[in-house]
């Protein structure tokens, strides 16, 4: 998947007086942890392999990690367009959780026996990202103090209640502990604060450090990485050909693991759409956590469905999220994905309402990027018919802990194995379609500014206007899953 913004560009700060979305602070930090190394020399001949990767993120590396302890003596290459950490994987807000959060709609799509199944195997992905993560001598800034879901506003207690009822009524109640609004305040004091869940299961991460890390594990099992590398084709065949800017590779398989770059595929685009996300980040403000309360590093989001997800730093910054970013036309690159200055002022507002007790924390950087959004909001895996070319996606802004889960199924499909993996709703599901352009763009875009009022509405306690109202609804009627709820 082609990174963002070229390797060399640096934040600059626009007129606005809001910093211009370049790399990531993530993956600013994370580069500079390892000393700012060369990239990888990119591709510039033709070779053959056993299995190609395309995309350097989470999924394609777990999946070369899997396919590594599946068949040891497979000859595996992945071709990044950017560098490893310069996609979603490195801008992420990085709070690893799996499927516990989203029981409630789970269990309402697919039913409760499915929906547990989903569950558990998050909780499989998120004993080996512990695993990883803690491995001696690897610095990725885990801490599993669980992650806070709080109601921010009295339209959002239905959703704490439902996931509080959900996980009791199933037998997994020790996923989700109901917390008071007292006992919310004492782990973080915000005036707007109401009741909360604590997810049990949860940690956060440097989403460009684990990103570093994982190529740093590919490379030390001798899997080649190619960066600066852009697959300009793919081509069915045995074997199967990449056709790249400066070589060519023939490969017995093919794994498609660029995510928000298959939004434009013919074979996937029914099925998956991208949306973008941005963060903010403040300077180092530790002073302030101390006197709010907010020093045990648990990461916190709210309950909308375009929610805010936040964080602290190792140095005391705040890193804040919003997903409420525009859709995407027909999975064309949209330089609105990583220059939304509206998107980057959405979460400013959401830090200031959300954590008043900051004060004026200094914003010291933005930026954004596409995420892959499946109808569902489930990520999907399959191989493309009559072929070995084996594709993942549609994480929908939530792919730290599944896209080992996503390394497992492709790993698994290329090998030819069945077990719990390619077993589960992750591959066996049908996936729901979108509605065809333009009216998914058009229709998304309306929707999606009607969330956008109904809960700014809600949070200033105002009835939302009809327009607003009947507009939020229309996900529902088509059964599609927009935000979190």
């Amino acid at each position: 998947m082609r990174g963002d913004v070229p390797y060399e560009h640096r934040l600059s700060v626009a007129a606005s007086g809001f910093p211009g979305s370049g790399p990531s602070w993530w993956l600013q930090e994370a580069l500079a942890y390892e000393g700012n190394p060369e990239p990888a020399p990119p591709l510039s001949e033709s070779i053959d392999v056993d299995v190609a990767i395309v995309g350097g993120g989470y999924t394609g590396l777990w999946t070369a990690l899997a396919l590594r302890e599946l068949e040891p003596s497979v000859d595996i290459a992945i071709l990044e367009a950017d560098i490893c950490g310069s996609g979603a994987s490195g801008k992420n807000g990085g709070l690893v959780h799996g499927y516990w959060s989203a029981l409630p709609r789970l269990v309402t799509t697919f039913g409760d026996g499915a929906g547990l199944e989903i569950a558990r195997l998050g909780s499989l992905a998120q004993d080996a990202l512990r695993a990883f993560c803690t491995a001696p001598g690897t610095d990725v800034w885990w801490h599993e103090k669980g992650i806070l879901k709080i109601s921010c506003a009295p339209a959002q207690d239905a959703a704490i209640e439902r996931l509080l009822a959900t996980t009791a009524r199933l037998g997994v109640a020790a996923q989700a502990l109901s917390l008071s609004p007292a006992e919310v305040q004492r782990r973080c004091a915000s005036p707007v604060y109401r009741a909360g869940a604590l997810l049990t299961e949860a940690a956060n991460v440097q989403p460009a450090r684990l990103a570093r890390a994982l190529r740093a594990a590919a490379i030390a099992r001798r899997v080649r990485i190619y960066e600066q590398t852009l697959v300009l084709n793919v081509r069915a065949g045995s074997p199967g050909t990449l056709v790249t800017d400066s070589g060519r590779v023939r490969a017995r398989e093919i794994v498609l693991a660029s995510n928000a770059a298959l939004a434009g595929w013919l074979h996937l685009r029914a099925h998956l759409t991208n949306f973008s996300s941005y963060m903010v980040l403040t300077e180092p403000v530790p002073e302030r956590l101390r006197a709010i309360g907010w020093t045990g590093h648990e990461g916190l989001d709210d309950a909308r469905m375009f929610l805010h997800y936040y964080r602290t730093t190792p140095d005391g910054r705040v890193a804040m999220g919003s997903g409420s970013g525009p859709i995407g036309l027909g999975g064309r690159p949209n330089a609105r994905y990583t220059r939304d200055m509206a998107s980057a002022a959405r979460a400013v507002r959401g830090l200031r309402r959300l954590l008043p007790g900051l004060g004026d924390a200094r914003i010291t950087h933005a930026w954004g990027g596409a995420i892959d959004v499946a109808a569902d909001h489930l990520p999907f895996f399959g191989t493309l018919p009559r072929s070995r070319i084996h594709f993942g996606c549609g994480y929908s802004g939530h792919g730290v802990n599944p896209t080992y889960i996503g390394g497992q199924v492709l790993a698994s499909l290329v090998i030819g194995e069945l077990n719990q993996w390619t077993r589960s709703p992750f591959f066996t599901r049908t996936v729901p379609a979108f509605p065809p352009e333009p009216l998914r763009f058009i229709g998304g875009s309306l929707v999606r500014a009607a969330i956008i009022r109904t809960e700014e509405a809600e949070e200033e306690s105002r009835k939302p206007p009809l327009w607003a109202r009947a507009g939020a609804a229309i996900p529902r009627i088509f059964n599609l899953r927009i935000g979190t709820r």
